[in-house]
């Protein structure tokens, strides 16, 4: 099973990149629409503008930086609690525990965002390039001085 462990680097990228993208398209039309999306969605819920729009622009945006790359770890992790929130605030209170078509999506998405908060970009990122490996050339500098 190593030919697997070589093949980790671009299980990463797809990853990263499904799920930004998951997250882009959910983001969108909170930001076009704001509290009219929200409302046609969840009717027994009053949600305002303001979190509609600070929602959709986490989304949007944290979905971008995931799919590029870049502070990957950070917005992973927003995503996550931000996915928390909406499976703990709307989802099962909602549907109940047993109605899990109602909460599978934000549970999956969250759950992706947490892996993804954890083990990092990868070797195809952003990240990769820019904070990784200069890290890792200034110990291999420590190590020859």
């Amino acid at each position: 099973m190593k030919f697997l462990e070589r093949l980790k680097p671009l299980a990463l990228l797809v990853l990263r990149v499904s799920v930004g993208i998951a997250f882009m398209t959910r983001g969108y039309p909170k930001l076009v629409s704001g509290a009219a999306h929200s409302v046609r969605i969840f009717p027994s819920l009053e949600i305002s503008r303001y979190i509609t729009d600070l929602v959709g622009i986490l989304e949007l945006f944290g979905g971008g930086l995931l799919a590029a790359g870049l502070f990957t770890r950070c917005a992973a992790l927003a995503l996550a609690i931000e996915m928390g929130v909406v499976v703990a605030r709307t989802g099962v209170p909602l549907g109940g525990i047993q109605a899990f078509r109602t909460y599978e999506l934000p549970l999956l998405l969250g759950a992706a965002s947490l892996a993804l908060a954890t083990t990092g970009a990868g070797a195809i990122s952003i990240d990769a390039f820019t904070f990784e490996f200069r890290g890792k050339a200034s110990k291999r500098s420590k190590v020859k001085d």
